[in-house]
Formats: structure tokens, sequence, C-alpha cells
């Protein structure tokens, strides 16, 4: 009896694990290395689905549209030195056209070789009067290369003439006359180098510049006298030959024309 309950215990246990092992595969172990080779990047089948909040309400799930995403800008080597190689190219051209810009003034060297072409090479004190000058003033936009004789006695006249050479705009002839009025007495005869400042157009050359000076040289020296009218500066460098004591004081009309009447 006792076997029998077994025998039937079995029976019901083997029925009741059938449907259990039907399910049971058998996995081959080459297959399975196959299958986890696969790159792990792969791409999807399928984009993920989204919710679309506008789909009525009971309906299924739809994927949301795609937006493509935007390529960052990728700058290149030549966007990179653009800027510098224009800014390098403004450089240049601003460097070319202040090279060949006219230069204002007169190089000292310039000055130094005009006067002792004046006045001779090698006169005594010259060249330490106009650096001098030089040095207080600067170089001039012009100079005046010319000689003078004049006389005095209490009134003065002066009469003279040369060249101007004007920087910018070259040379021209000009003239001038110095009436004055002092305790002044005697005859001289003088070549005369003007330096000229802050003489921009050479017209505005032709005024009066007053001015006052003193005489105190015999048979040779130098004297030098600044004349002023605004912003244009005139210093007449003189060697005067003979004799001529005094203290006045007056002025020099430049005039385009050689004039008799000194006023």
């Amino acid at each position: 009896m006792l076997k029998s309950v077994l025998n039937l215990a079995a029976a019901a246990a083997f029925l009741m694990a059938a449907p259990v092992l039907a399910q049971v595969q058998t996995i081959d172990p080459n297959q399975a290395v196959a299958y986890q080779a696969e790159p792990a990047d792969a791409a999807p089948d399928a984009a993920p689905e989204q919710w679309n909040a506008e789909t009525p309400e009971g309906s299924e799930w739809a994927p949301a549209e795609q937006q493509p995403a935007e390529a960052a800008p990728v700058e290149t080597f030549s966007d990179a030195v653009a800027p510098a190689a224009e800014t390098s190219g403004e450089t240049a051209r601003e460097t070319a056209a202040a090279q060949e810009a006219p230069v204002s003034t007169v190089p000292r060297e310039d000055v130094f070789t005009a006067a002792e072409d004046l006045f001779g090479r090698g006169a005594e004190g010259l060249a330490r009067l106009i650096e001098d000058i030089l040095h207080d003033q600067g170089e001039p936009t012009a100079y005046i290369s010319g000689q003078e004789a004049g006389g005095a006695f209490v009134l003065g006249l002066r009469y003279g003439s040369g060249t101007m050479h004007h920087q910018i705009e070259g040379d021209r002839a000009v003239y001038w006359t110095g009436p004055s009025l002092g305790f002044d007495f005697g005859a001289d005869a003088n070549k005369v180098f003007v330096l000229v400042y802050n003489l921009h157009d050479s017209q505005e050359l032709f005024k009066r510049y007053p001015g006052a000076e003193g005489h105190a040289y015999f048979v040779g020296g130098f004297n030098a006298q600044y004349l002023r009218r605004g912003d244009v500066v005139l210093i007449p460098i003189r060697m005067g030959v003979g004799l001529r004591l005094g203290l006045n004081a007056g002025y020099m009309r430049f005039s385009q024309r050689n004039r008799w009447l000194p006023f």
C-alpha cells in the first residue's frame, strides 16, 4: 500500500515539472561568445520613444522628432592668422607712408653745412653758437642765407637780401629792411644766416618782426638776435665787418621784392 502511494506521488511530481523543462533551451558556448563579441557602441535600431504631449489622451507612445545637433564652428588656421596678417599689413603701410612723407624741419647737419658755406668753414665760435640755439629751439623749418649793409646815427637803416630754403616748399628769394632807433652809431656790412621756426607757409614770412638788439663787435665777430611775430620766430646770426656800437630797437620787414623805403 505504501509503495503504491509513493509511485502516485512521483508520477504527480513528474507531471508538474514537465512544462518547466519544456521552456529550458540549450545554449551553444560558441554562439554565446559570438554574441558577446558584437561592438558595444553599435547604433540602436530605433530611437528611444518619448511621450508626445500633443498626442490625444489615450493614444499610444509616439517617437519624438529628432533635431540634428548644430556643429560647433571650427576655427581654421587661416582664420587665426588673417587678423594678424591684416594688422601687419596696416603697420607696413603706415611705416612706408611715414618714410615717404616729407620731413617738416631742416636736419641739423644741413643747418651746419649751410652756415659754414656762408661764413666759411672753421669760423671761430660759429659751431658753438648754432649748437646752443638748436639745443634751446630745436631744428628750424627754414633758414635764410644772405647779406646786408647798414648804418646808424641815432636813426639806423638796414637793407638785405638772400635766399630762403624752406624744408617743404623749397627755395625762394627774399628781401628785408630794418629801421632802428636808439643810441647807435657806425656802419657795418654783414653776412646773415637766419634760422626760421614755425613757418609752415613761406608766404607768412613777409611781415614785420619786432626785436631789440645790441651791437658790440669790431671788424668781425658774431651777433645773434631773436625776433618774433605770433608763433613764427626768427633768429638772425650776423658776422659783420665794420665798426658799429650802440643799442637800438627796431624791426625787420621781409618782402618779396627789393624795397628802397625801409619802413
